[in-house]
């Protein structure tokens, strides 16, 4: 039995009806889909962290979720894990003519727009979508979203050519925030926008800005937030830690000397 056999033996043992676990048998696509949404998000904070030796672990978790959708379905008769090795397959071949046909593509930005001008071909030809827009799926977190529908509209055509004009949209959008906070007054003491519709509208604009300017710059935006999250979290871990070192805590702490501590963190290279 090789490697992937006997996974695929372990996971039907798993449903086994009779003699498998009660909590693997009563699980369903909709109940496993969040866990496989989080050991995709684990591989990824395995590869930000550089921990290599969790990675391998972390894959493993990953496939393990693969494999369990498959046997799900092979119980229900609509394919099992052999139907979706293949159809991956042919897929990565249709995809890649270039290396697995006569296509020509000497960079890797050629390839990024022939991969969408592939997939646009496939859905047309599928008949399911009407729009370039189409099967995007809705739960992808929103700002790997917007960069996936800003990279279609692209393949189009509809794209600026370089970052400066997106810089000026950029200032323009916070000029639009700016001016629509200001109409809207400070409502009640802690200046609470959250029930208005515009500014919410405008900072959704915004944000939407900075990731067309992270494609631009050819950055992942959802990456470079984890890592801006990683960093906040450590300089905030180097305040606590330099707090409770003298006996205090932030809730003790004034303001000016929270932003004296913030500062040290960052000298520290936190």
């Amino acid at each position: 039995m090789t490697s992937v056999e006997q996974l695929l033996h372990l996971m039907a043992a798993l449903r086994d009806p009779e003699n498998g676990c009660p909590w693997d048998r009563q699980q369903d696509f909709a109940s496993i889909a969040p866990c496989t949404i989080e050991e995709a998000y684990e591989v990824a904070d395995a590869i930000d962290r550089n921990a290599m030796s969790e990675l391998c672990d972390e894959l493993g978790d990953l496939l393990f979720q693969v494999v369990f959708h498959a046997q799900m379905a092979k119980e229900k008769g609509l394919f099992d894990f052999h139907d979706v090795v293949v159809a991956i397959s042919h897929k990565i071949e249709r995809r890649h003519p270039h290396v697995f046909a006569d296509e020509v593509i000497e960079s890797a930005g050629e390839q990024s727009l022939a991969w969408e001008q592939h997939k646009r071909r496939e859905r047309e030809a599928s008949g399911n979508d009407s729009s370039l827009l189409d099967g995007i799926s809705l739960a992808v977190p929103a700002l790997a979203r917007a960069q996936k529908l800003q990279q279609r509209a692209a393949s189009a055509g509809f794209d600026w050519s370089e970052p400066r004009p997106v810089m000026d949209k950029l200032h323009e959008e916070l000029q639009e925030l700016s001016s629509e906070m200001a109409a809207a007054g400070q409502a009640g003491e802690a200046g609470n926008f959250s029930g208005n519709s515009g500014i919410r509208e405008e900072l959704g604009d915004l944000l939407f800005t900075c990731v067309n300017l992270a494609r631009h710059l050819q950055v992942d935006a959802e990456a470079a937030l984890r890592a801006a999250n990683q960093k906040f979290e450590r300089r905030f871990h180097h305040m606590e830690a330099r707090l409770a070192e003298s006996g205090s805590s932030l809730e003790q702490t004034p303001a000016e000397q929270l932003e004296v501590l913030w500062l040290q963190a960052k000298r520290q290279g936190g």
